[in-house]
């Protein structure tokens, strides 16, 4: 289906114009009417017409001055001049502008439906080698992606066997002088930013490709067309970050270019100027790499987590991560910096304490690779969080740990001593824990509270005796730490459902059978 606008003052004849096409061709055009040139410009800048009929005597803006206006776009429609006049001037100018068909009103309506054939026949060839130049551009292109590609996965490449490759590829704009652009989207939605350059820049002035991962790599004769780039894609509501190389010349030199573009890509974490979009080689290559790294400083962070000091790990994170120091640095003092607290912190945490929650290990996973984050500041801060979050964890893992210990001195103590008075002060005080802390961890690791537990414990020591001897029964009371037999028999019966005599008597009755 092909967009066509029609034009003319008249009413009845652009009705008219529309009637007659749409019966000789159903379904082949969306029609859209204007009165004249200045609404006829708007409706083509919606809709990007096709064909456009337009009359040449209009007030306003003529149809001469209309087809002058529309020659200025990058892809002008098909034109068909109407005109009241055979006037040989109109018909010169018409030629001058790449008018296809020049028509004479009144309109003889074979003579527009041949003029209307011409046309589409000769937009379906042009479509078709559109298409398949489409397609052998996309050819060269994947060719040149390929070898570019491989070329920079490949560190000790040859440079004779990256001019090779080059070649092969056809990659001639290398030759002469170039930048290199690595174009990364700065927001988390999923944009086709490749499709986005290809709608902006001229076909042939650049080579355009995504790496290995999924930014957009551009080499072009100058970064005019990059720096246009970003208010381009502004304009369709995306904000890009590219980092820019040194001016190269060869194809030799286009790895490097690459890199230092993926380089200069990084220096967006570190927020230099607000509302900086593109990054330049040039403007950091003289920054120093870093003599040392504050190791021990990040070792006693490490040693810090679990104390619940959360003021002083937070102190000695933020002189750590000093933002002054690290930018007046090359990139990779944060690199390492970042590497080096994965190492001695985050590793470190989860070989001593595997049973980190699933949120985490997520959190961890995040901050493991700097460029994560979107910027030095976002970096700092969830780092941050992330060390409180272990802090606490492994406080709370050191203190279920501790508790058990002395929970388990305390079943040791009750089991030595159940014959002899015990209450919960006495144990307590055994295993130096405060009473109100003591009876809550007690609850917690035995599922019961002192009480009832110590009952237990007791009478399961008189079922013992009474299946296995023939003391009485007051005796094993007072061997198993009851004050009386009467107490001993009450909760004998609270506990088992019947009196100690008949638990021996059923004991002894199955032990015959």
């Amino acid at each position: 289906m092909y967009q066509l606008v029609i034009v003319d003052d008249e009413r009845n004849i652009r009705t008219g114009l529309k009637a007659m096409i749409e019966r000789e061709f159903p379904s082949l055009f969306t029609i859209r009417l204007a009165a004249g040139g200045t609404e006829a410009l708007e409706i083509y800048h919606e809709m990007r017409a096709d064909i456009l009929i337009t009359d040449i005597r209009m007030p306003d803006m003529d149809g001469l001055e209309l087809i002058q206006e529309l020659n200025r776009e990058a892809r002008p429609p098909a034109v068909i001049i109407l005109s009241g006049y055979d006037d040989f001037q109109y018909a010169k100018e018409a030629i001058l502008y790449k008018v296809k068909e020049y028509l004479l009103k009144p309109i003889v309506r074979d003579e527009l439906f041949k003029a209307m054939r011409r046309i589409t026949d000769e937009l379906k060839r042009e479509l078709d080698v559109s298409r398949e130049l489409e397609k052998l551009n996309r050819y060269r292109e994947e060719q040149a992606a390929d070898q570019l590609n491989y070329i920079f996965l490949h560190p000790d490449i040859p440079e004779h066997e990256i001019e090779q490759r080059c070649a092969k590829a056809g990659l001639h704009l290398l030759n002469s002088p170039y930048v290199t652009g690595v174009i990364k989207n700065s927001e988390q939605r999923s944009t086709d930013i490749r499709k986005l350059w290809m709608d902006y820049s001229l076909p042939g002035n650049s080579i355009a490709f995504e790496d290995k991962d999924s930014n957009l790599v551009v080499i072009d004769s100058g970064e005019e067309a990059l720096s246009g780039f970003i208010e381009y894609a502004g304009d369709m509501r995306l904000h890009v970050w590219i980092g820019i190389s040194s001016q190269a010349v060869g194809a030799g030199r286009v790895k490097d270019s690459y890199v230092q573009a993926i380089h200069a890509l990084k220096y967006r974490m570190l927020e230099t100027k607000p509302g900086t979009f593109l990054f330049h080689y040039d403007e950091i290559k003289h920054l120093p790499s870093p003599r040392s790294l504050p190791e021990e400083s990040i070792r006693r962070l490490a040693n810090l987590l679990g104390t619940g000091k959360r003021q002083e790990i937070q102190e000695l994170w933020h002189e750590i991560m000093n933002l002054q120091e690290i930018k007046s640095y090359d990139i990779s003092y944060l690199e390492q910096l970042s590497r080096l607290l994965n190492e001695l912190v985050f590793d470190q945490v989860f070989t001593s304490y595997g049973e980190a929650s699933v949120e985490i290990l997520k959190s961890c996973k995040k901050i493991g690779y700097l460029y994560n984050s979107r910027t030095i500041s976002d970096y700092i801060h969830e780092a941050e969080v992330l060390l409180l979050r272990l802090d606490g964890y492994i406080k709370d893992i050191k203190d279920v740990h501790l508790g058990h210990a002395e929970m388990k001195e305390a079943i040791d103590y009750i089991g030595q001593n159940y014959d002899k008075p015990l209450n919960m002060a006495t144990v307590s005080n055994h295993v130096s824990l405060n009473y109100s802390y003591f009876s809550e961890s007690f609850k917690q690791f035995t599922g019961m509270s002192f009480v009832p537990y110590l009952k237990k414990v007791r009478i399961d020591k008189a079922k013992d005796l009474l299946e296995q001897t023939n003391r009485k029964v007051y005796e094993i009371a007072d061997q198993v730490g009851f004050e009386n037999v009467k107490q001993f028999n009450r909760v004998f019966r609270e506990l088992e459902g019947i009196s100690p005599m008949e638990y021996r008597e059923k004991a002894w009755i199955h032990h015959l059978h």
